[in-house]
């Protein structure tokens, strides 16, 4: 089973070559004297989570490029999509701008019943501002090296092995059970409210391992206490260079990425949409910004709108198919 159509194995492409082009037309005229006052950046989590962080080392830049505060306002709840829904929601007129994750912005299109905004009508793609691989990682017990030793392992216990996500239809979650269809094993899913807490369920014995965001996992990877087995990106992420990918284990095409996009309400004038998107990809380019997102397990990225657009409805297509496949339920 290959989940890898031809429009992710585009962007995928322009994905792994490090950083998207971002085609924008030189100088976009601002809209009137937009800004004439401060900017909100909603961000759909509390303060410390990932999207916090980089939304941090964003809007003092951003301000100062357009001569007006941006100020981050957290919105937390129901996985991101009350924060996502208010930007939606929000007066086009270029003063609200909001950085979310793929489940508000694409997934959950497929994974629920009903949602309060529709993110590709009511939302204005800005930038794909970084993405950050999940890792693979293990209790260190197992003894198996390589994600092939851990496919055979759970191949000889079917049923047996369990793994932990940070919730139901997470990308934690849906990236294992891309796993499952692909290596053909059955892996018992085990939700956790956060990668803290999967990674104590793996030191604990509670659980064999599961897909968790580098910045959680990796010190305690480096101390030895977890042992980390394959990234999600296609080729070997700058992030993790000497960790080996898991499509290079065996499993071509297998692609997971926490993603963070900008966005607008929809309707928001192209010329500050596009001026919106040249600054962040000026400021996420810049050494300072792309340092600092390594730092946090983030590959800078900086695109124009029309790549988000593209990686929205990519991901909301590739999801699906899983989703389908695997009968997940929102929980």
């Amino acid at each position: 089973m290959h989940f890898v159509t031809g429009t992710a194995r585009a962007l995928r492409d322009l994905l792994q070559a490090g950083l998207l082009a971002a085609a924008l037309a030189g100088g976009a005229a601002a809209q009137g004297q937009w800004p004439s006052r401060p900017v909100r950046m909603i961000v759909p989590f509390p303060p410390g989570s990932s999207p916090d962080l980089v939304a941090r080392m964003l809007n003092d830049r951003l301000g100062a490029a357009l001569g007006q505060p941006v100020v981050v306002e957290n919105r937390p709840g129901a996985g991101g999509m009350v924060g996502t829904g208010a930007v939606a929601k929000a007066a086009p007129d270029g003063y609200t701008i909001g950085l979310s994750i793929p489940g508000p912005l694409a997934v959950n299109t497929v994974l629920l019943q009903r949602m309060e905004y529709d993110p590709f009508r009511e939302l204005a793609p800005v930038t794909v501002v970084a993405a950050s691989p999940n890792v693979l990682v293990v209790d260190p017990k197992l003894g198996v090296s390589d994600v092939q030793a851990f496919v055979a392992l759970a191949k000889a216990q079917p049923g047996k092995l369990n793994y932990g996500s940070v919730g139901n239809g997470s990308a934690s979650h849906l990236t294992m059970e891309l796993l499952n269809q692909l290596a053909g094993i059955a892996l018992v899913h085990v939700p956790y409210p956060g990668s803290p807490q999967v990674n104590t369920a793996i030191l604990n014995g509670q659980i064999a391992g599961g897909f968790v965001v580098p910045a959680t996992a990796m010190p305690l990877v480096q101390a030895g206490r977890l042992k980390a087995l394959g990234a999600t990106t296609i080729t070997r992420s700058v992030v993790l260079p000497d960790l080996p990918t898991i499509a290079e284990q065996g499993f071509p095409g297998f692609q997971s990425t926490a993603w963070i996009g900008a966005v607008a309400p929809a309707k928001t004038p192209e010329p500050i949409v596009r001026r919106l998107s040249e600054e962040l990809v000026k400021i996420i380019r810049s050494d300072d910004v792309r340092g600092r997102l390594i730092a946090i397990y983030f590959q800078p990225l900086g695109t124009a709108p029309e790549a988000l657009r593209l990686l929205m409805r990519e991901e909301a297509e590739r999801w699906g198919k899983v989703i389908k496949a695997a009968g997940v339920r929102p929980g």
